[in-house]
């Protein structure tokens, strides 16, 4: 998955671009962007990153999203950049507050989600699996019906 904000210059024009924020990109950026990767099937470039990165991704987090069969072990947090907001058709924050850069034109939501930090896998998931739904509705907002290019995989 590429998630490393660095990489935004290389998004592909084609495809819709997402970028992942919350103040340490340690657990809810990191399932949504996991989510979002997983679940459109490359079809959607992803990223994330938070204004203090962590110094590694919430163990909870990891282990719910285990559960759900994605791995997201090798994910490290990654700071925010101007270069990854101006790269990305839509920018979801997830309690970063002010400290998102705004560019008129971009989309913009704000997820209200608990934060997962400190938390046990068992407070974990019901956020994990509030994120996916969230996630499988973005996905159906950018990749309108039949736009699977006929490559012979299921939609969602």
């Amino acid at each position: 998955m590429n998630t490393d904000p660095a990489a935004a210059a290389t998004t592909d024009p084609k495809k819709p671009s997402v970028l992942f924020v919350c103040v340490h990109n340690a657990g809810r950026s990191q399932m949504a962007a996991a989510y979002l990767q997983h679940l459109s099937e490359g079809r959607i470039e992803v990223l994330s990153a938070g204004s203090q990165p962590a110094d590694q991704v919430n163990p909870a987090a990891v282990e719910a999203m285990q559960e759900e069969g994605i791995d997201i072990t090798a994910e490290a947090p990654k700071i925010l950049t101007t270069e990854a907001v101006k790269a990305s058709d839509v920018v979801v924050t997830m309690g970063c507050g002010d400290e998102c850069p705004y560019f008129p034109g971009k989309r913009y939501e704000d997820w209200v989600l608990e934060d997962p930090a400190g938390k046990g896998v068992d407070s974990v998931r019901p956020i994990r699996d509030e994120i996916r739904g969230r996630v499988e509705q973005l996905i159906t907002e950018l990749l309108p019906a039949g736009s699977h290019e006929g490559d012979g995989t299921a939609r969602l």
